[in-house]
């Protein structure tokens, strides 16, 4: 996947909508601003952008991506380029450190197909209620009111959904009866680059991203490829963060890397992106997780690495307001 400025090929007044665009293998993906614009400009800009492009020769397809800014809470997604990397944990924690140090935030389980957070927050069976046809997010007992499909379908089903349905309940999630006064929603992303992202991007677009990895490199190779399709789009990737980074034994305390150690930190430094921090591999986290007790609620030694990162990411939304 390469960078690739196609802005010479159009007027002003397009190529200033366009925020990023690469080529790879033949197929050009250009983002485009539509914030304003009525759908029959939209569909105009996208005809022609369709059409200059794949008159080129070194183009064998096009795909534009249409964002917009909206109003209302900063949405900031977590994401992997793999699955098992911990980011539903890394993402509730978060959110409850968020919400301790008094921001008003709320958390979206984006994972259509494998939502994790009503176990993380016990709310398992609990269901929505609704108004206005919207589903009212569940509220917690750290301060945290959330929503997953898991909210939404009867434990254990299984979704066989095609990519616009799991679109379709993205929106529903993050479009749900929020409070008004609701600063920061944090969205747990799907694993991947797929179509939940896509639409993500499209029509809420974040105002940043964090990248979660483990340190060992097919980790990191999957986070760099989701860091890149938060690039081409615009959304600006606040960090990185190291999830089971060191295991230390609970008999002898001798510490081990089963999946390495430092990767994630030397990844970004050659991405010239911050470090967020990093997170052991400790039983009592995968325990307080699997049990509705997540350790960023109490005092013991493993909220404070995801007490730290909030700092960080409290301090990238301080500056951005």
């Amino acid at each position: 996947m390469s960078r690739a400025d196609f802005s010479d090929q159009f007027p002003p007044e397009i190529a200033a909508r366009i925020t990023g665009s690469v080529l790879n293998e033949g197929r050009a993906t250009v983002v485009l601003d539509v914030a304003g614009l009525s759908d029959e400009q939209r569909a105009d800009m996208e005809r022609l952008i369709q059409d200059k492009l794949e008159a080129r020769e070194d183009v064998g397809g096009v795909r534009v991506v249409m964002t917009a800014e909206r109003k209302g809470p900063m949405i900031i997604a977590i994401g992997s380029g793999k699955g098992g990397v911990g980011k539903s944990t890394l993402t509730a924690n978060l959110a409850i450190a968020l919400a301790r140090s008094g921001v008003k935030v709320g958390l979206v389980d984006a994972d259509i197909y494998g939502p994790s957070q009503p176990v993380i927050f016990g709310s398992q069976g609990q269901k929505p209620d609704a108004r206005d046809n919207k589903p009212v997010p569940i509220e917690s007992k750290y301060g945290v009111p959330h929503l997953s499909m898991g909210h939404l379908v009867a434990p254990g089903k299984a979704l066989a959904w095609r990519g616009p349905m799991a679109g379709s309940a993205l929106g529903q999630l993050i479009e749900a009866h929020w409070s008004k006064d609701m600063e920061v929603l944090l969205v747990d992303l799907p694993p991947g680059t797929g179509d939940v992202q896509l639409t993500m991007i499209q029509k809420f677009k974040p105002a940043g991203a964090i990248l979660v990895s483990t340190p060992q490199d097919l980790a990191l190779i999957d986070a760099a490829r989701a860091g890149q399709l938060f690039d081409t789009a615009g959304v600006e990737v606040i960090g990185l963060v190291e999830n089971m980074s060191g295991y230390a034994c609970p008999h002898c305390g001798e510490v081990s890397d089963p999946f390495g150690a430092g990767g994630v930190e030397a990844a970004a430094g050659k991405l010239d992106l911050p470090f967020l921090g990093r997170i052991p591999l400790d039983i009592a986290i995968r325990q307080g997780s699997d049990a509705g007790d997540p350790p960023a609620a109490g005092d013991s030694s493993m909220a404070e690495p995801f007490l730290r990162i909030a700092e960080r990411l409290q301090a990238w939304i301080s500056a951005k307001n």
